[in-house]
C-alpha cells in the first residue's frame, strides 16, 4: 500500500513538474527602446497602384539603409521598436508586421524583407482619426519601454471617416504620442484631393515637440523623404531641424474631408 501511494505521489509530482512551466507563465518584462514607432500607411482608393508601391518600396529602402540602421545603433540604447499597417476608411485596418525589435542591420533588413513579401490591400474612405487611434492601441499595448512614442501617418487626402481627426490628434498628444506627417501629393485634380495636404497635416494631423510634416510631391521623391522621415524620428534631431515648412500659409479646415464627402456624395 506504502508501495503504491509512493508511486501516485512521484506521478503527481511528474506531472506537476510539466505542468507548472506552463501554468505560470508570465509575460516577459517590458525590452527598452529608444523609440516605439508605428507606421500607419494609408491605402485608400485614391492611391493608384504605382504610388502605393512606391510607399511601400519607401520604407523597404528605407530599413535596408546603412544610414537608418547607422541611426538606429548610434541610439541611445541602439534599438527601436516598429509596426506597420495599412489604412483606409474606420473599419478598414490591417497590421501587416506586428511589433519587431530592431537592434542591428540584420533586424532592419529581415523587416525590409518581410514588407517585400506581404500583399498590400486597399480600401474605402479616408480615416486619419481612424489610423490614429488604432496607433495609440498598439502603442498601448506593446510590450516595449521607450524613450520616446512615435505615430508616423502617411497618405493622400484628408480625413472624411470616422470621428474628426482632431479629436485622435488631441487625445493622442495628451498621452505624450508624437505624431508625424508624410503627406502624399502626386495628384491635385483627384475626385477628393483637397488643396494644401501639406497644410492640412500641419495644422490637423501632427502634434508633439518637433513634430513635422514632409511633403512627396513627385514620384522621385519617395524614398529619400521616407528615409529623411525615419532619420529624424528615430535621431530625435531638434525641433528646429525636423520642421518641414508647408507651402500654404492659411490656416487649414481640419473638418475639410467631411465637409467634401458630404458635398459630393450625399452622406
Amino acid at each position: 500500500m506504502r508501495r503504491w501511494l509512493y508511486g501516485l505521489s512521484t506521478l503527481a509530482a511528474a506531472l506537476w513538474s510539466q505542468a507548472a512551466p506552463n501554468a505560470q507563465t508570465a509575460t516577459p518584462p517590458p525590452e527598452e527602446v529608444d523609440v516605439a514607432l508605428v507606421l500607419a500607411v494609408d491605402v485608400s482608393y485614391s492611391m493608384d497602384l504605382d504610388e502605393l508601391a512606391l510607399q511601400r518600396n519607401g520604407y523597404i529602402e528605407a530599413f535596408r539603409s546603412k544610414q537608418l540602421q547607422d541611426a538606429i545603433g548610434n541610439g541611445a540604447l541602439g534599438k527601436i521598436a516598429v509596426t506597420y499597417f495599412e489604412w483606409a476608411g474606420g473599419n478598414f485596418q490591417y497590421v501587416v508586421r506586428p511589433w519587431k525589435i530592431i537592434d542591428g542591420p540584420a533586424a532592419a533588413n529581415a523587416f525590409a524583407e518581410e514588407l517585400g513579401e506581404a500583399p498590400t490591400r486597399r480600401g474605402r474612405r479616408t480615416s486619419i482619426s481612424g489610423a490614429i487611434d488604432l496607433g495609440v492601441q498598439l502603442l498601448e499595448q506593446a510590450n516595449v519601454t521607450a524613450m520616446r512614442r512615435v505615430i508616423d501617418i502617411s497618405g493622400d487626402g484628408a480625413n472624411n471617416d470616422g470621428r474628426p481627426v482632431t479629436a485622435a490628434r488631441d487625445e493622442a498628444g495628451a498621452k505624450g504620442v508624437a505624431i508625424n506627417g508624410l503627406p502624399v501629393m502626386l495628384k491635385q485634380a483627384g475626385y477628393f484631393d483637397i488643396d494644401n495636404l501639406d497644410a492640412y497635416y500641419r495644422d490637423c494631423v501632427v502634434t508633439g515637440i518637433g513634430a513635422f510634416v514632409i511633403p512627396i510631391r513627385e514620384k522621385h521623391q519617395f524614398v529619400e523623404a521616407t528615409r529623411t522621415k525615419l532619420l529624424r524620428e528615430i535621431a530625435a534631431a531638434p525641433p528646429d531641424a525636423t520642421i518641414r515648412k508647408a507651402q500654404a500659409t492659411t490656416p487649414s479646415t481640419c473638418l475639410a474631408g467631411e465637409r467634401q464627402w458630404r458635398e459630393r456624395m450625399g452622406n
